[in-house]
């Protein structure tokens, strides 16, 4: 059982180390485009206009990618601050969770190592079929309870 699950892991982490250097070879040879276009840039430039303007030209166009990555980065991060406040107010409305509080973990663990792990799970399946039973029971009468007439 754990072999299977060991070489499922292999697998998958042999194909993730051979898709990211294709990535990563893909990206440099992106990058050498680049450089070679904008050196055929430069270059066409500097032929026809002179060395001053051919380098105010490739800082233009380098300046105006720079304002543009930025945009995209300030537009990036307030959309994560909108969906981190709207996340917030979620929360906020769904109240505390019981499970966040630290005293409560800590309590149920010391009743695990108090109790033990072989012990405790059959207690927790019965406990979980009296659960179900309780709400299948209160879903029921939630649905025959009569509606008030109008």
């Amino acid at each position: 059982m754990f072999q299977r699950i060991i070489d499922g892991i292999s697998a998958s982490t042999g194909a993730t180390m051979r898709l990211t250097s294709l990535a990563a070879g893909a990206a440099f040879a992106l990058f050498i485009t680049t450089c070679f276009l904008c050196a055929a840039a430069f270059i066409s430039v500097l032929e026809k206009y002179g060395p001053v303007q051919a380098c105010l030209a490739g800082a233009g166009i380098f300046f105006l990618l720079t304002l543009a990555a930025a945009g995209s980065y300030w537009g990036y991060k307030r959309e994560m601050r909108t969906r981190a406040r709207i996340a917030a107010e979620r929360a906020a409305k769904a109240g505390p969770s019981m499970l966040a509080d630290p005293m409560l973990i800590a309590t149920g663990l010391q009743i695990v190592r108090a109790i033990g792990v072989k012990r405790l799970l059959p207690i927790l399946a019965i406990g979980g079929v009296a659960l179900g039973i309780m709400a299948s029971r209160a879903g029921a009468a939630d649905e025959t309870s009569p509606e008030p007439a109008e």
